[in-house]
């Protein structure tokens, strides 16, 4: 009988003092040295022993000169694991690299797109999207998560340029399905519309729900990127290495020749290329303990809020990730105020829906050991209680 590996996912790890942003930042920055936030989308756990591991050997070989990414098992490593884990031919030559999925997608945004012109987003939305778009002068064309008609309305414009795509999507954790995302290629290509497709939480997709990674629906000849990485999932965004796979190889040809020769990011994170092909050659066992774990938090929400406010209908657990999003509206309580009180009265911190631009929400991570997702949970219903009308 093959031996299974143990993974722990209960002990609390020491995080204050690494400089974390969650654990050390945003304490200072709401005067609460001893907060306990629920925060910024990492995970208070460590890395996958083989990942941890795989870091470990490439410290101890003790050179860190320049590095190339095509040289070191990294391409063919994430090309294996979207055909285990996603069904998807994937080619290494399409492949690029660059510190973080948004510095991709400021990069494309360049490439594709001009000040001015409109970019087509599901709403609410991932802050790093607005920020991108607001510091490169793009105007956000929001279109409410499944409204079909408006995203066609939207793209429609002659202004519209980029379709902007998180999927699974952010903070909602909902995973598109093979027909929307085939719908959305097809309204792209209608209106001349590339499409950025941000999937760095794809591997996190729970049971009952698959993930279809953009290159399987993209019509030949459109012009398409897929940025994603693995810090997501296997939690080392610190790492400073993620990847894309860009559709038209002249466009592919022009984004390196930008990140590489304009930027000067020709060696990547050594580290970050270790921990991508560890996690993509032996973390799935991790992985696929992870996403149960996890479930369990999110569910322990989901039946905290039933017992204390049965049929208002809060919350639904995610589909994907360890994201929850609370719909607030039904108790009459703002996210802003809510979030104020849960600090002052409990010492907990959520992130608000203005963030993501959804008055009336809150997105909260329980990306952790069960002890503080329980933590948590308990905070947010004794102060939903208080305020509720």
């Amino acid at each position: 009988m093959e031996h299974e590996p143990a993974y722990d996912f209960d002990t609390v790890v020491g995080i204050r003092g690494t400089g974390s942003f969650q654990w050390d930042v945003l304490p200072e920055l709401y005067g609460e040295p001893d907060l306990v936030p629920f925060t910024i989308s990492d995970m208070d756990f460590p890395l996958a022993p083989e990942v941890l591991d795989a870091v470990r050997r490439r410290v101890e070989r003790g050179v860190f000169g320049y590095t190339d990414w095509r040289h070191t098992g990294f391409p063919e490593a994430v090309r294996d694991w979207y055909a285990r884990r996603h069904g998807v031919d994937v080619d290494p030559a399409a492949l690029v690299f660059a510190p973080s999925v948004v510095s991709q997608l400021a990069q494309l945004l360049r490439m594709w797109t001009e000040p001015g012109d409109g970019v087509v987003v599901h709403t609410p939305t991932y802050d790093g999207f607005l920020k991108a778009l607001d510091a490169h002068g793009r105007r956000l064309r929001g279109v409410p998560v499944g409204d079909t008609e408006a995203l066609e309305r939207e793209l429609a414009r002659p202004d519209s340029r980029m379709l902007l795509l998180c999927s699974p999507h952010n903070p909602t954790g909902r995973v598109w399905t093979g027909a929307e995302l085939a719908a959305f290629a097809a309204l792209a290509e209608r209106y001349d519309v590339a499409v950025v497709s941000d999937e760095i939480h794809a591997d996190l997709t729970h049971e009952g729900h698959r993930h279809v990674p953009w290159p399987a629906v993209a019509p030949r000849g459109s012009r398409w990127a897929l940025v994603s990485s693995g810090s997501k999932a296997f939690n080392f965004p610190a790492l400073n290495a993620a990847y894309g796979i860009v559709g038209d190889p002249d466009d592919h040809t022009e984004f390196e020749r930008r990140v590489e020769r304009a930027e000067g990011l020709n060696s990547p994170s050594a580290l970050g290329l270790a921990a991508h092909t560890a996690a993509y050659r032996h973390g799935a066992p991790w992985l696929d303990r992870l996403l149960p774990y996890v479930r369990g938090n999110l569910r322990l929400l989901a039946d905290r809020l039933e017992e204390a406010f049965p049929g208002r209908a809060l919350y639904a657990p995610p589909q994907a990730g360890y994201l929850a999003w609370l719909d607030l509206r039904p108790l009459g309580v703002d996210d802003e105020a809510f979030g104020q009180e849960l600090v002052a009265r409990e010492k907990v911190a959520v992130r608000p829906g203005t963030v993501y631009g959804a008055e009336g929400f809150v997105r909260i991570n329980l990306g952790c050991p069960r002890s503080k997702a329980a933590h948590g949970v308990d905070a947010v219903v004794r102060t939903l209680a208080r305020m509720a009308v």
